[in-house]
């Protein structure tokens, strides 16, 4: 298989993954997860795995029992996720200055470029735009094939 740089995963593709509301995104993000865990490429920052929590037990359609949102939590820290500290910070509010981003979406970025990601997995920005050497690829437009062609 070849190798390919590592991706960040936003919080709406981990609940997509986890959401039977829409089976089309449904399946999109599940067929992402399961490529980034056999390629051990994808990452994570402590700021989604926060709000995938409280999302995925308060908003989602049936709720999320809390200890499988826990157990979805801990599987996710073999992703080593980034933990949002002040230079993430100082470089997310210069990316939401140059870009026009959101304060969330600027720390997302921010927390990509930390680690060194090539790609950020999104829904929320616009797709195939990149952002200082990270390129915005959204899950629903794209499917995980695109990672052979990023090797």
């Amino acid at each position: 298989m070849p190798s390919v740089s590592t991706v960040f995963v936003d919080t709406n593709v981990l609940l997509y993954a986890e959401d039977l509301a829409d089976a089309a995104k449904h399946r999109a993000a599940r067929a992402w997860l399961r490529e980034l865990w056999t390629r051990r490429c994808g990452r994570v920052s402590t700021q989604v795995l926060n709000e995938f929590y409280v999302t995925a037990t308060r908003e989602l359609k049936p709720a999320m029992p809390a200890g499988d949102a826990r157990a979805e939590m801990r599987r996710y820290q073999r992703w080593l996720p980034w933990v949002v500290d002040h230079a993430t910070v100082e470089t997310a509010w210069a990316l939401e200055s140059r870009f026009s981003l959101s304060y969330w979406d600027a720390l997302m970025v921010s927390a990509a470029q930390q680690q060194g990601c090539a790609m950020l997995l999104t829904e929320d920005l616009q797709h195939g735009q990149s952002i200082d050497g990270v390129r915005i690829v959204s899950p629903f437009v794209e499917g995980p094939e695109t990672l052979d062609a990023a090797a």
